[in-house]
């Protein structure tokens, strides 16, 4: 049985392209869309435990002073949520008051693995050799760190609820890095901490991954609502494979929003028909919106969904 939470939430959810939705409620209406996403980037609870960074365009997060030992982690600070970053709650409420209901708002957070891959490697990495190395080599280390990270998120995600989103999201962007032994040594008890945390205030919790074929089941194990998956997998055997009673986010390829739009439209159809009506199923990208995507494309997306989900 899905969340009952997440039951009263899927008219408002379901047929809905998550990533479409911004912060500003004109974006959404725009769109037309169900949900509004309030973005903050990733890297903004980790300013207030003392790590130093930068946004480069075309780059990403460039970590000045990267954590890569146990005196680097034991300098970590770790600071409630309010005064780490208030302007993101504010946001949060501000934006709540705005949608007055109309739209679910949906908060985030990246999970401790992919944020603890950042502060490791320094900057964005295509085998997170630095991060992998440490977590294999160095065990104590990688653990301290794990803790603080999962600490900090676990506040952030309650504080932001406290301030007025639905749902909850705990990106693991790079977790598709590991294997299931790894994962479930290194990463899975941290991350069931933070939707441990979560699921005590009741507030439903989806949780994202992207390369994640082979830990699907591991990753329902850990936590979350709804588990996201990307194009790499089959919509309806990663359903059966985390299981009915949770619900399933996905998995249009984003890449095929650069294309026509029937090739787009035989995407958005096979995603629908492996969902097979079922509920809990929220219809999303596998990942992000590519830079190079005509927004009217995006719009058009979501307005057939809409169509094609009410008529069912």
């Amino acid at each position: 049985m899905l969340h009952p939470i997440i039951d009263s939430l899927m008219p408002r959810l379901s047929g809905s392209c998550a990533r479409l939705a911004a912060a500003s409620p004109n974006t959404v209406n725009c769109a037309n869309a169900m949900i509004s996403v309030l973005y903050a980037d990733i890297m903004l609870p980790l300013e207030s435990m003392g790590i130093s960074f930068e946004i480069q365009p075309d780059i990403g997060p460039i970590i000045h002073n990267p954590v890569r030992s146990m005196q680097d982690v034991e300098a970590l600070r770790i600071i409630d949520a309010e005064e780490a970053t208030p302007y993101v709650l504010e946001a949060i409420r501000l934006v709540h008051r705005e949608l007055e209901g109309k739209q679910a708002v949906i908060g985030f957070s990246g999970a401790p693995f992919t944020l603890a891959c950042y502060l490791i490697e320094g900057s964005p990495s295509r085998d997170y050799g630095l991060a992998k190395s440490l977590m294999y080599g160095q065990p104590e280390v990688w653990d301290a760190l794990m803790d603080k990270l999962t600490e900090v998120v676990s506040r952030y995600l309650v504080a932001q609820i406290q301030a007025g989103v639905d749902v909850v999201q705990l990106f693991d962007s790079w977790v598709g890095a590991l294997g299931p032994a790894a994962y479930k040594r290194f990463v899975q008890p941290y991350t069931r901490r933070v939707f441990a945390a979560v699921k005590q205030t009741g507030t439903p919790s989806i949780h994202f991954g992207t390369g994640t074929a082979s830990l699907l089941e591991l990753m329902a194990e850990a936590g979350g609502d709804i588990i996201s998956v990307d194009w790499r997998v089959d919509l309806d055997a990663a359903w059966a494979r985390v299981g009915y009673d949770r619900g399933i986010q996905g998995n249009l390829d984003p890449a095929l929003l650069l294309a026509s739009w029937e090739v787009v439209e035989q995407g958005m159809l096979d995603v629908l028909r492996r969902a097979n009506n079922r509920p809990g199923h929220i219809f999303n990208l596998g990942h992000g919106v590519l830079a190079p995507t005509d927004p009217a494309q995006l719009c058009r997306l979501v307005e057939t969904v809409h169509e094609i989900t009410a008529r069912r």
